[in-house]
C-alpha cells in the first residue's frame, strides 16, 4: 500500500486534514509530514500578537500520522474505498516542549507498541525542521472497517 492510498482512505478532509506525506511505511512504524499553511482557521483567536498551533492540533497530526495511518497500512488487507473505516481515540498522554509556528514543517515519527483487537497503541514523536522535540507522547485509538 502507497503513502497517496493511505492518505486517500482518511476519513479527514481540509480543513481537518493534518498529513501531507508518508515517507516511511513498514509494519512496526510510519513516518510523515504536514506544512501548517499561514491561513489554518486556527491560528485567527490562537493567540492575538503571535499565532501559535494549539497542542490539541498538534495532538491531532500525530494522531492522523502515527496511529490512523499506520492502522491504515495494518489493516490494508480489509480495507477499500467503499468501506467506511471508523476510529475512536481512546487515550493520549503528550508532553509539549517548543512552540510550532504558521509556515512550519513537523515529522511525525510513531512506533507501534501494541495493535490487538484492533486496538492500536503508538510511541509517537514530532520534530520541527531543525529536528528539534516539539513533542511526544503516546496514543491508543480503536481502528475498524
Amino acid at each position: 500500500m502507497t503513502s497517496n492510498q493511505i492518505i486517500k482512505l482518511l476519513p479527514y478532509k481540509h480543513p481537518f486534514l493534518f498529513v501531507d506525506e508518508l515517507t516511511e511505511i513498514y509494519s512496526e512504524g510510519i513516518t510523515g509530514h504536514y506544512h501548517f499553511r499561514t491561513d489554518e482557521y486556527f491560528y485567527q483567536g490562537h493567540f492575538k500578537k503571535t499565532a501559535v498551533t494549539p497542542g490539541v492540533i498538534l495532538t491531532e497530526c500525530m494522531a492522523q500520522i502515527g496511529l490512523v495511518c499506520l492502522g491504515i497500512y495494518m489493516l490494508k488487507a480489509e480495507l477499500s474505498e467503499e468501506k467506511q473505516l471508523q476510529i475512536a481515540l481512546t487515550s493520549s498522554q503528550v508532553d509539549f516542549f517548543i512552540p510550532v509556528y504558521p509556515d512550519d514543517i513537523v515529522t511525525v515519527i510513531s512506533e507501534k507498541e501494541v495493535f490487538r483487537f484492533n486496538k492500536l497503541k503508538c510511541k509517537v514523536k514530532m520534530l520541527n525542521e531543525k529536528g528539534e522535540l516539539v513533542c511526544r507522547g503516546q496514543i491508543s485509538g480503536m481502528i475498524k472497517t
